[in-house]
């Protein structure tokens, strides 16, 4: 495949991607990330996770890694120093907090050390195995720094957040960017945020280009790098609406399935057992 032979970077995203539907990295997959770590691929893991709970979640893979958390709010180099940061400013937050929000959705701040929430979400909860990351319940009423790394609304109903995220937008057009990661989550990082953008930091800090690299995601927030790269794949699992957006990415297997090792082994790794591809 001649288009791939220039590879030498690796990006994923992690829920929907590189996690199975435990939220954990399979065996299979570790082994996969391993050999290539051994054959120098330069690893990148781009989530919305924060990064306290994104970390014990790559250690797992068993070597460092670059690792963009937040959407790509926050930047941490393989000793896991923090290279990037960028907040949202408080009374931007304020102002969105101080709408008529439907009081059926939940509404979450990504802090440092903790995520304050409106009201406890058994299903949010369920994406940490390792609670790294405490949740703190909140009455935004009563708080009074509302600086953030990352505000994000979560709901069941897809239309209900699209109908929260046009009204957001009416007085806040530019000074977010936003995306759904998933159809039940809306998220909001400062405008400059994009995970493409904190990929494009770490290449240029390794010396490589969007040319020399592959991306695998399943969301909105992956649309960025999808397409910045020099092939960008699209889950099994990914929204309609997203592959029908983009039409032109290859779909691979599912996250539930080791879609991206998969593929990964099959067109990418280059094991002595293999033929050269």
């Amino acid at each position: 495949m001649n288009h791939l032979e220039n590879i030498k970077v690796i990006v994923t995203d992690l829920d929907g991607t590189l996690l199975d539907k435990s939220h954990q990295i399979a065996t299979y997959t570790k082994t996969i990330f391993r050999e290539l770590h051994q054959q120098n691929y330069l690893i990148i893991v781009a989530t919305g996770r924060h990064h306290l709970d994104a970390m014990p979640l790559v250690e797992s893979l068993g070597f460092p890694i670059y690792l963009v958390t937040s959407n790509g709010a926050r930047i941490h180099a393989p000793n896991k120093e923090l290279l990037f940061s960028k907040d949202m400013k408080s009374d931007s937050i304020k102002s969105v907090l101080d709408l008529d929000i439907d009081p059926e959705i939940t509404t979450v701040l990504f802090k440092e050390d903790v995520w304050q929430t409106n009201k406890h979400n058994e299903k949010l909860n369920d994406f940490q195995k390792v609670l790294n990351y405490v949740p703190e319940l909140v009455n935004y009423k009563e708080v009074t720094d509302f600086k953030a790394i990352k505000m994000f609304f979560t709901h069941p109903s897809h239309s209900k957040l699209i109908a929260l995220r046009d009204q957001i937008l009416v007085n806040h057009n530019g000074l977010f960017s936003h995306a759904f990661s998933l159809p039940y989550c809306l998220e909001f990082m400062d405008n400059t945020v994009d995970k493409s953008v904190a990929i494009a930091k770490i290449l240029e800090i390794e010396n490589h280009s969007f040319d020399q690299a592959i991306s695998f995601g399943d969301g909105y927030n992956d649309e960025g790098m999808l397409i910045k790269t020099a092939k960008g794949l699209l889950m099994g699992n990914a929204p309609d609406s997203l592959k029908q957006k983009l039409s032109q990415l290859e779909v691979i297997d599912t996250n539930e399935f080791d879609g991206v090792a998969k593929y990964l082994s099959k067109n990418i790794l280059k094991r002595s057992s293999s033929p050269t591809l």
